[in-house]
């Protein structure tokens, strides 16, 4: 079994001159919840339209389950899509609308349906209309519909768009169940790296159709946590230092700046030790970025439309 489940490289999107999507690379691995974040219009909608097969890219290749070309529209079938707006017929109920799913999908399983409502929380919901459910369930529903034929790999676009708090952590749940009661892997965009960050363990940023930066979960939570930064004239005469005071966590980030990571009510005597050692200090102090501020900082501030 393939470890990478979906893989691009170099995927590129244009529209006229403009590239909407940028040689993007991304790699997808099997259980991964891929949190995709950039801001409104940077290019997240395109590059998952791309890797769904609802649009063609200009240039560059999507390797899916291990095939390219023209096998990979074979593997689709393996691949459940919510992209923009579920397409949810208002007046029927939400049992109406996934049978109508399963019955272009071929499937006659005998409580299937039921089974679906359930994992998405809609098992209540009964003859209601769909016309008359809130964003969040219509959200769940959508979901659903791409549960259809049991996907391996499940790609959702700004499903929290729009939601209040509530329907945000009932969405929240709904997919952190899917990854690990049905194994299924899932890509999931959105402008809010604030609340991906309490369901993904990986991470691609995007901004103006480029990747700015992937990471892990323990890389975000190292970004964005708090810690001494240490300005010195030579960085590299204090590592030693350092590591004779114990201090183990630590990384050299630049030819004048450390973070320590650790003991950061220790700077006192980390001050007192290097003037022992007439090793010039210029500044510390504990830093400490928001994730949002993290994101932010990334995709160079406050988008104006």
């Amino acid at each position: 079994m393939e470890h990478s489940i979906l893989e691009t490289i170099n995927l590129t999107k244009k529209f006229g001159n403009q590239k909407a999507v940028d040689c993007v690379n991304v790699q997808l691995n099997r259980g991964d919840i891929y949190g995709f974040i950039g801001k409104n219009g940077a290019g997240k909608t395109t590059f998952l339209k791309m890797i769904s097969g609802l649009s063609t890219p200009t240039s560059g290749t999507i390797e899916l389950f291990g095939c390219r070309g023209k096998e990979v529209n074979q593997q689709y079938s393996r691949v459940g899509v919510l992209i923009e707006n579920p397409g949810i017929f208002p007046e029927l109920s939400a049992y109406e609308n996934l049978k109508l799913k399963c019955i272009c999908a071929g499937i006659r399983k005998k409580g299937y349906i039921n089974e679906i409502l359930d994992i998405v929380g809609l098992s209540h919901t009964g003859k209601k209309k769909t016309r008359k459910f809130s964003v969040g369930m219509k959200q769940r529903l959508g979901i659903a519909m791409a549960l259809i034929g049991e996907p391996e790999l499940l790609i959702l676009d700004e499903p929290i768009n729009g939601l209040d708090p509530e329907g945000i952590a009932e969405i929240r749940d709904t997919i952190v169940r899917l990854n690990h009661e049905k194994k299924q892997t899932i890509i999931i965009s959105s402008h809010i790296l604030e609340e991906l960050s309490k369901i993904a363990n990986r991470y691609g940023i995007i901004d103006q159709g480029k990747m700015v930066k992937e990471l892990t979960k323990e890389e975000l939570v190292s970004e964005c946590s708090d810690k001494l930064e240490l300005k010195l004239s030579h960085p590299e005469k204090a590592v030693p230092v350092l590591k004779d005071m114990g201090f183990c966590d630590f990384k050299l980030i630049d030819s004048e700046t450390i973070h320590i990571f650790e003991q950061l009510d220790r700077s006192g005597k980390i001050v007192m030790e290097l003037s022992r050692q007439a090793i010039e200090i210029k500044s510390i102090v504990v830093v400490g970025l928001g994730i949002e501020e993290y994101f932010l900082q990334l995709t160079g501030g406050v988008h104006h439309a």
